[in-house]
């Protein structure tokens, strides 16, 4: 492909950047470069292996998908015998039990004064009229859910994972993700004592053997030409009128399109335009704190299958636990040790106090029944990413159609996780086509459905 729209450079090497690099190599546009400030491939995806040979994500990540081209992509990256096929076995721990995921379809397994409490609230809700312009996030809880549902679950546990309270968020976010009651359905399973599991769009996921989920984008970057990767490069600032970019490391990079994936509000900071500055500092956001622990022996017989667990009550700080070693047997060092993973929020509404984090966690641990015996950890892992999940604060939208169309006009896509600030299309599936769509926009000007219309996205099989 000829290279007549001239040069496009790409911030971030996780799985938006990456995704943009490989579609420009796909498409035979060879005029690019890729820069990212970590002297590591992946983002908020990538992989560590600690001192004891535990293997660590930053956080439970799963991978499903909504598009044919992502999952072409994977088995390019990863040969076909190199994946592992789960039934994800989501769980809630709470009064004492184990209860399947998602609570409101299985209320039935709560002690009986929750129960009534729950179902009481759910029989008086409507299920439908509910106004997304005017309503928060917790005025979307009370209309669908009720009181029951909200105050035992929904309220507490949307606490601990967003590091705010429902008041703050907006809901037009929700989408898919979570599951509105049929009143029906939860009648019949409290009636015949049945356990409805595995709702969602990725109830069955896949994780590669080896390597964590960060050798898909490893594997992905080897694929690229190498001497346009460049790590350790972090943006100090950058000119829209002159389309220049100056790196911390002294490196200046023009360009003609300009492909970040970078948060956005760190990328109107670094801006030399005052407009571009203004109102930055209005975006909301959570970091999170990732607490691994290797352990000797073999999981209990009730953690045997689990995947991920949530955590809503306050006798521990992780909104979310994983048992790594599930996914892969090739997270631990080897036969005799397996691993929990948990995910403890922070904002300035919650704040965690990071001398103490560790001990807390296991604490925790001991609290909610994973772990019986301390003597059994061989080893711990800490990480903490600053930017973790891109709040949907109240205001979030008119902000992004402010800037991100002011952006686009002097040739800036910001796009990504953090990038386009969309939490509902902010999975790895969807990042990536954000940089796939992206660049097939500036190279064709075929639209971004991603970004633009993430509802559609969450409901449909993309081809």
């Amino acid at each position: 492909m000829q290279n007549d729209k001239g040069k496009i450079v790409i911030l971030g090497a996780g799985p938006c950047g990456l995704g943009a690099a490989w579609r420009l190599r796909e498409l035979g546009y060879d005029n690019w470069e890729i820069h990212d400030r970590n002297e590591y491939i992946g983002g908020l995806s990538a992989s560590f292996v600690d001192d004891n040979g535990f293997t660590w994500d930053v956080g439970g990540h799963v991978l499903f998908s909504h598009y044919d081209y992502f999952n072409r992509l994977m088995e390019v990256v990863i040969p076909e015998d190199q994946w592992l096929d789960h039934e994800r076995e989501s769980w809630i721990w709470m009064r004492e039990r184990f209860i399947p995921y998602p609570l409101q379809y299985n209320i039935g397994r709560l002690p009986e004064k929750d129960m009534m409490e729950c179902l009481a609230g759910l029989m008086k809700c409507r299920n439908v009229g509910f106004d997304f312009d005017e309503g928060t996030f917790h005025d979307w809880i009370m209309h669908f859910f009720g009181e029951g549902i909200a105050k035992h679950f929904l309220v507490p546990y949307n606490k601990k994972v967003w590091a705010y309270p429902p008041e703050d968020l907006d809901a037009h976010w929700i989408g898919e993700r979570v599951a509105v009651p049929d009143l029906n359905r939860i009648m019949n399973n409290i009636i015949n004592d049945k356990d409805d599991c595995s709702w969602g769009p990725n109830n069955t996921f896949s994780f590669p053997l080896h390597g964590g989920t960060g050798e898909i984008w490893r594997n992905l970057a080897r694929k690229l030409p190498q001497d346009k990767i460049h790590l350790s490069s972090e943006l100090g600032a950058w000119d829209a009128e002159k389309k220049l970019l100056r790196f911390e490391n002294g490196r200046e990079e023009a360009y003609d399109h300009l492909i970040s994936t970078i948060p956005l509000n760190q990328l109107l900071q670094k801006s030399a335009r005052d407009g571009h500055r203004k109102d930055s500092d209005s975006f909301v956001l959570s970091a999170s704190n990732i607490i691994g622990v290797g352990l000797k022996g073999e999981p209990p017989e009730r953690l045997r299958t689990k995947c991920w667990m949530y955590f809503p009550e306050d006798d521990n700080p992780f909104y979310r636990v994983t048992v790594f070693s599930n996914y892969s047997y090739n997270n631990v060092p080897g036969k005799g040790y397996w691993s929990l993973m948990g995910e403890v929020s922070e904002s300035p509404k919650k704040h965690v106090d990071q001398a103490r984090l560790l001990d807390t966690a296991l604490e925790g641990f001991v609290n909610t029944r994973l772990i019986e015996n301390v003597n059994d950890i061989v080893a711990t892992w800490t990480f903490r990413a600053e930017y973790a999940y891109p709040t949907p604060f109240l205001g979030r939208d008119k902000l992004l159609d402010a800037f991100l169309p002011a952006l686009k006009q002097h040739d800036v896509y910001s796009r990504g996780r953090f990038g386009g600030w969309k939490y509902e299309c902010g999975n790895m599936d969807h990042v990536l086509m954000q940089g796939v769509e992206a660049v097939e926009h500036i190279l064709f000007g075929t639209p971004e459905i991603t970004l633009q219309y993430p509802s559609f996205i969450n409901t449909h099989r993309i081809r």
